[in-house]
């Protein structure tokens, strides 16, 4: 059963994809979670609370979907360079879908989401990406962990371009793009 907090943070979510930020009235998220006013208030203390919780728990999704598309790839037998590649058509289908996301890749935050958050800052979600993109890729601290994350950051970079000017190509063709040039940044001990 989910908890009060889980209940109104998908109530909020469910309003901000239905109308902008400025317009989600505290009121609607109770009655839509099923709980009351006071205990919406007493979980995030205001407004700004809630989109703040809003902002920081699709992010730790989209973060956790981007590693994990990674990571399967990886147990699929793709190398570091499809990895990047799988993780950036996480990217480009979530940051299309999801506006929280897309705001917090872009740094275009408007009325259309909650205001922005530390954990929504693009530079923030990129360093982080790519740290648990590496740490699912190379286990321990080393020269080939580097050249990896090094190659892995272009490549995630490149993705996030793509969000903020998309292209009419499919995202499976921009990503094999992508895994091709991380492939070419990676020594060949690294890439295979």
């Amino acid at each position: 059963m989910a908890t009060a907090r889980e209940s109104l943070l998908k109530a909020a979510h469910d309003a901000v994809a239905a109308r902008p930020w400025t317009q989600v009235r505290m009121v609607e998220v109770a009655v839509s979670a099923g709980v009351s006013r006071q205990t919406l208030y007493n979980e995030f203390g205001s407004k700004e609370g809630l989109g703040a919780a809003l902002v920081t728990r699709q992010v730790e999704i989209f973060l956790d979907g981007a590693a994990r598309a990674a990571s399967e790839a990886g147990r699929n037998g793709a190398d570091p360079a499809a990895c990047c590649a799988a993780s950036a058509a996480w990217m480009l289908r979530t940051a299309r879908d999801e506006p929280v996301v897309h705001a917090a890749l872009t740094g275009c935050w408007g009325e259309r989401t909650p205001p922005l958050s530390k954990r929504g800052e693009p530079a923030h979600l990129a360093a982080a990406l790519r740290d648990r993109m590496i740490d699912g890729l190379c286990a321990a601290p080393s020269p080939a962990r580097q050249r990896v994350g090094r190659a892995c950051e272009v490549g995630l970079r490149m993705a996030l371009s793509y969000v903020v000017a998309p292209v009419r190509a499919p995202d499976d063709e921009t990503c094999r793009g992508i895994g091709e040039v991380v492939r070419t940044l990676m020594p060949a001990r690294d890439a295979a």
